[in-house]
């Protein structure tokens, strides 16, 4: 094995000047560095990053806690993340928490006790037991997707207006039966768009019904389940909003086995967008988060709260685009 003295003898220098080299921790002479670095690359020399990490308190290395990876916007969100990560120079560790409070805790001191710089986390429902343990830590965090106003840095889509968008559009086309199939009960995201189907409501002078809204837990098969429910009124809904990805795919099944076409029987209109969402016939309405965005957003607040701890919160909302095709019922080419 190559030891950083073999790089010293080879380079002609002493092996704590080999050290500030490679640790950055002193000036060295251009030449002396350069010197050092061929050596390096001669010898295939390898540094002991754990050892230099121990060293300088520092890992490189940024925790991820999503609430469900195998939701396709979590899945794309963590795609951006870990690559606008690796572009400022840090590793990810990715963990799901399953939108369980005692795991997500769980999750998140594993990822503390490894040693992460910082942590981003889309948080649950009842995160105070894992906020409280950041906080006491003082580890630098970020709270992506789901603000809650918690006095730490948060990053999030606007959902308010996005939802209360949908409905609009929805009354435009002359529906005043809309349903929604909502998230998660006490889940940021799931109340905000709960908060912006009313507001289209009012905004369309239509009142606020409450067997039109039904809880689709943020997942496909208990939103296949709350769509039925729906479609088994004595007054049906005559157009749908699915507040998250996961829940469309249940919205479609039930729609599908209950022999409802759309848009000719139903019109269909939804939170976020994903690759396949252009291919179905018809093809979806959709909120289309940005993705790209809200990542390079938390990597700048992480890295900079992991540089200077006493900044004050900071909280950033990115817009949404709509994506209008045809299940809304409108003809588009």
């Amino acid at each position: 094995m190559v030891k950083m003295a073999d790089v010293a003898r080879r380079a002609r220098v002493s092996v704590t000047t080999v050290s500030h080299v490679l640790n950055d921790t002193r000036f060295v002479a251009p030449e002396t560095r350069e010197a050092v670095l061929t050596a390096v690359r001669e010898t295939g020399y390898v540094p002991n990053t754990v050892a230099r990490s121990l060293v300088m308190s520092k890992t490189d290395t940024i925790g991820l806690a999503l609430s469900s990876i195998s939701n396709p916007y979590f899945g794309e969100l963590a795609h951006h993340l870990q690559a606008e990560a690796e572009r400022r120079g840090y590793s990810i560790l990715i963990a799901d928490t399953h939108d369980d409070p005692d795991r997500e805790l769980q999750v998140v001191r594993d990822l503390h006790e490894r040693r992460a710089d910082g942590i981003i986390i889309a948080v649950s429902a009842r995160p105070d037991a894992t906020l409280d343990y950041l906080r006491q830590r003082t580890v630098p965090v970020v709270l992506v997707d789901r603000m809650i106003g918690s006095g730490l840095d948060e990053v999030g889509t606007e959902n308010v207006e996005a939802t209360a968008q949908l409905v609009e559009h929805l009354t435009g086309l002359g529906h005043t039966r809309i349903g929604i199939v909502a998230g998660l009960p006490g889940v940021a995201t799931s109340e905000e768009r709960i908060v912006g189907y009313q507001l289209g409501l009012e905004r369309a002078g239509l009142a606020y019904d409450a067997e039109l809204r039904t809880d689709g837990a943020s997942d496909a098969v208990p939103a296949q389940g709350a769509t039925a429910r729906l479609l088994a009124l004595t007054d049906p809904p005559t157009a749908l909003i699915v507040a998250n990805n996961q829940m469309t795919i249940g919205a479609m099944r039930a729609l599908r086995e209950a022999g409802v076409a759309v848009p000719r029987d139903i019109a269909l209109v939804a939170f976020d967008d994903f690759d396949w969402a252009d291919l179905f016939e018809p093809r979806l309405t959709t909120i289309a988060q940005p993705h790209a965005e809200l990542a390079t957003r938390a990597l700048e607040l992480i890295t900079s709260r992991i540089a200077e701890p006493e900044l004050p919160a900071r909280t950033i909302r990115v817009e949404p685009t709509l994506v209008h095709r045809n299940s809304c019922g409108c003809q588009t080419s």
